[in-house]
């Protein structure tokens, strides 16, 4: 088993600024990939960001060059930072940590942190 923790959600003020962290632990192996997800009041989970283990990264569009993502493969964490001073109200959200674990690439989630951005 895989177990994912995060941190880092909170209220913010639209325009501001936040970092969530996400560690792994337990019967880890080879992580193929870490990222966030989210998931808003009514909506489906989507993708936010995405990091390989070589570094490459992938983005949702709507948050393409307001967010990045980062990945310290020794610590098996990840680092989504969402920053310059963009956060919007839209980007309100239960932040779901995921990595993609091992030669039969499983997910993994953590349990969910919620961000709230008041406009």
């Amino acid at each position: 088993q895989v177990q994912l923790v995060e941190s880092g959600g909170g209220l913010v003020q639209a325009g501001g600024s936040l970092r969530l962290s996400c560690v792994a632990s337990g019967m880890i192996g080879s992580i193929n990939a870490m990222g966030w997800y989210r998931q808003a009041p009514g909506k489906q989970r989507e993708l936010v960001a995405a990091i390989t283990s070589g570094g490459r990264t992938n983005f949702a569009e709507s948050v393409k060059g307001r967010f990045t993502i980062s990945r310290d493969n020794a610590k098996n964490t990840v680092t989504l930072q969402m920053s310059l001073n963009s956060l919007k109200a839209e980007d309100t959200a239960v932040y779901y940590c995921n990595a993609n674990v091992g030669m039969l690439y499983n997910d993994y989630w953590g349990q969910g942190t919620q961000v709230t951005v008041s406009s």
